[in-house]
């Protein structure tokens, strides 16, 4: 195996850290999240795979935090987008583009009735927020126990990196339980005739809803005059090109999307019922929501990324191809974690087509020290990726390398947890939770070059 060298990447990151704060433009990319020493500065990609800036290759697993499902530079997607460069892309008024992208979403997404773009998830979750408060003239909103719902302060407070949030501000948001139908109805008892809207994802990579769940938060919030909002984020087109609701057949009164629309393009949507969203309309009589109206929420690239991108789920079936190639990866990283003697601590698991992986120590624990040292070799050999999570591009090759990485990683995991430490065998600190209170315990170790 040829040693992969990071001599040019660790240069940009370095001027990154020096200019960036954080070193990226989204904490989950942040270079916190890899191996101290091996942190790619990635220069291009096509399909499943991309190259550094040292001229490493990868087969690459996240997919722009999942936001390409398609493959980077796919062609039907790149070249629609090229083909209207040359006629402007933003104008003072609405484009038939706009009317069309609309028409688009909405034939792919029929339990909703209106739907407004915008350029990332957080805006569609804080207009939806914005509007559910309108519609009930309630100031609290129940927030799922699930990872992440936007960066502004409504939820932002209420996780450990909430610095600069007033206190006031969180405590606007109450948290309930996934599959636990019985907090949110607690929720509903503590805060009567407060809760505006109940925000959640209707399934999880690692998480089902049980028999009933979903129905009972809909339920819910009928009883208690609440809006239910779904954040279709991941789960749409990755799930479904309709969402998780209709997987699951349940419909939401708002629903929040973004990532895989655009296929790595940015673009965003909330979309519900017509007798909601018109609150930021022309057709009410109330007073009006500022919803969302944004310069660039129209720009013709996205909007027509978007189209190229609904016109591939309709004429093929990337969530098949997504569930094919996870379901065969899952498979052959599980037998060579089997294989290694490892498969107690290491497995890909959830659902094919949003797959994880679990790094456990000697004594079954969850871990980010061995996390990283499976990372670290992973990128040794040529595998990138902070999760298991597939596109439609991911090839058989793809996956037979990976697997092939993952056996050769896990001869080295294995001597860890022989050991009981990572000790002599990572190099660097380990990698830390993305939301956390302090930079420590990936604190730059002195101040970056200007």
């Amino acid at each position: 195996m040829t040693e992969p060298v990071f001599d040019e990447s660790r240069r940009l990151q370095d001027r990154l850290h020096a200019l960036v704060p954080g070193g990226a433009h989204t904490y989950a990319r942040g270079a916190d999240q890899y191996p101290e020493f091996m942190p790619p500065v990635l220069v291009r990609g096509s399909g499943a795979r991309v190259w550094d800036a040292d001229g490493n290759e990868y087969v690459e697993y996240g997919m722009g935090l999942r936001a390409v499902t398609l493959g980077h530079g796919y062609a039907p997607v790149v070249d629609a987008v090229r083909s209207v460069l040359d006629a402007g892309v933003n104008f003072s008024r609405p484009t038939v583009t706009e009317l069309a992208a609309a028409e688009d979403f909405l034939d792919l997404v029929p339990t909703a009735e209106m739907v407004k773009f915008a350029k990332n998830g957080s805006d569609a979750t804080t207009a939806a927020l914005r509007l559910a408060r309108a519609v009930t003239g309630r100031d609290l909103v129940a927030v799922c126990e699930q990872p992440f719902f936007s960066v502004d302060d409504w939820f932002i407070g209420a996780t450990d990196m909430n610095a600069g949030i007033p206190a006031a501000t969180s405590d606007l948001t109450v948290r309930f339980g996934y599959n636990d139908a019985a907090s949110l109805r607690a929720r509903f008892a503590e805060h009567q005739g407060r809760i505006a809207a109940v925000f959640l994802e209707a399934a999880t990579a690692l998480a089902e809803p049980e028999p009933g769940f979903l129905e009972e938060v809909r339920a819910l919030c009928d009883e208690h005059g609440a809006l239910l909002v779904f954040d279709e984020m991941i789960t749409g087109f990755r799930w479904s090109p309709h969402g998780a609701q209709s997987v699951y057949g349940v419909t939401p009164d708002l629903s929040c999307w973004g990532k895989a629309m655009g296929n790595g393009f940015p673009i965003a949507a909330l979309a519900g019922k017509r007798e909601f969203m018109e609150l930021g309309g022309l057709n009410t009589d109330a007073d009006r929501v500022f919803l969302l109206s944004t310069t660039h929420g129209p720009e013709s690239m996205s909007l027509t990324a978007f189209r190229a991108v609904a016109r591939a789920y309709r004429e093929t079936d990337p969530v098949s191809a997504m569930e094919r190639a996870g379901r065969r990866l899952a498979d052959g990283v599980n037998a060579a974690a089997a294989a290694a003697g490892v498969g107690d601590a290491v497995a890909a698991i959830g659902r094919p087509s949003c797959l994880v992986f679990t790094t456990r120590d000697a004594d079954g624990a969850p871990s980010q020290a061995f996390r990283t040292l499976f990372l670290q070799e992973l990128l040794r050999r040529g595998v990138l990726g902070q999760s298991f999570v597939v596109s439609a591009a991911h090839t058989d090759a793809d996956i037979d390398h990976t697997i092939r990485a993952a056996a050769g990683a896990l001869t080295v995991y294995r001597q860890a947890l022989e050991a009981g430490t990572v000790d002599g065998l990572l190099q660097g600190r380990p990698v830390a939770p993305a939301l956390r209170r302090t930079a420590a315990p990936r604190r730059l170790p002195g101040g970056a070059a200007r």
